[in-house]
């Protein structure tokens, strides 16, 4: 396996800027998932890696080898398709191989991986299968087995659970992580699935409009948002984001909620008095209550419920903004009625209105 290093690059197609003087290094072993909004990019920069497309400007390292100008098949990368991209007339055992096939090496040789790589992917009995034999799940292990058969430098995986159901993206994400671990591999996964990226990378890079807006690991990127758009887009439900002004009046409090402001963050606030800002709060630190236990709260107004067995999302109006909280599992909650929001102040979010920057 081998570092992956992006330097500098940028590409558009046409007048369209798609990335933009981008800078990113996988270390080696490190599964690194590259997480956007359709059309940010993502899918280009795994091709720029993989050789399917060139780079305007910048370099690509593999391995510390400058690969910016080498033809795909040099490169020496394991490429897995959202599409899967089997070949409908090859058997399972064929596909697997056919990289192995194109490089040359001796049938009884092939032959051997082939049986290792079904093995370890559970498809020792799929072997003689065409892929319109296989369920979408078998299609897309046949897809990872081809990848692993030659032993690649990194793998790159362009959203490969997209066209799976709910139910076997699961399983198959904990089969992509137990890959990963055992083959001690490089990896980087492009995906717009926030689940899958919190839930697999060891490093995560959120890009959007060509640009990296952040890079750090789950924890970091989803307690301490680097920007508003990083908070608006990780996190189910999303993020509550609320304009507001800050104002000074023995405390610092926060308008139109008057929502006082906790000793620890007022003292990073104090010089933003008088200015408009954005408070995010994750809607699990709101929570629904009949009872204030004297406790700061907000009053509001039910607006309707999402009952998901484990827990319940309640979408409340207050003062005229429209929030998602967590509700009491022994709560039960209607539209209209009235209902107090309870704040965990010490995990609030303030973002520059004008920058979208943490303040």
């Amino acid at each position: 396996m081998a570092e992956v290093a992006l330097i500098g690059v940028s590409k558009s197609f046409d007048t369209t800027p798609v990335l933009s003087d981008l800078s990113l290094q996988v270390a080696e072993g490190e599964f690194c998932v590259v997480l956007g909004p359709s059309g940010c990019g993502k899918s280009t920069l795994l091709r720029l890696v993989a050789g399917l497309e060139e780079v305007d400007s910048g370099r690509i390292f593999i391995g510390g080898k400058d690969v910016t100008a080498a033809p795909p098949r040099s490169r020496n990368v394991g490429m897995v398709f959202q599409n899967y991209a089997l070949y409908p007339h090859m058997t399972v055992a064929e596909n697997i191989g056919l990289p192995l096939r194109l490089r040359k090496v001796k049938g009884e040789k092939i032959m051997l991986r082939v049986r290792e790589v079904a093995a370890m992917l559970g498809l020792q009995d799929l072997l003689e299968r065409r892929p319109r034999q296989l369920s979408g799940g078998q299609r897309q292990r046949v897809a990872l087995g081809r990848a692993i058969a030659h032993s690649p430098q990194a793998f790159l995986f362009d959203e490969p659970l997209s066209n799976v159901d709910a139910l076997l993206r699961v399983r198959m994400r904990t089969q992509i992580a137990e890959l990963w671990q055992s083959l001690g591999a490089t990896v980087i996964y492009v995906t717009h699935d926030q689940t899958e990226a919190l839930a697999l990378g060891s490093k995560i890079c959120i890009l959007d409009g060509g640009t990296i807006q952040q890079i750090g690991g789950a924890h970091e990127i989803y307690d301490t948002p680097k920007n508003r758009f990083v908070a608006g887009f990780v996190g189910t439900p999303p993020i509550n984001l609320i304009e507001g002004r800050l104002r000074f009046e023995n405390n610092l409090y926060f308008d139109p909620w008057s929502l006082p402001v906790p000793l620890a963050a007022a003292a990073r606030l104090s010089s933003f008095h008088g200015r408009d800002l954005v408070l995010g709060v994750r809607p699990e630190d709101l929570e629904a209550v009949a009872d204030l236990g004297g406790q700061f709260a907000l009053k509001g107004e039910v607006d309707r419920t999402e009952y998901l067995g484990n827990v319940t999302w309640v979408s409340v109006r207050v003062a005229g903004t429209r929030l998602v909280v967590k509700a009491r599992r022994e709560g039960n909650y209607h539209a209209g009625q009235p209902c107090h929001v309870q704040v965990d102040r010490e995990r609030l979010h303030w973002f520059d209105r004008d920058t979208g920057l943490r303040i």
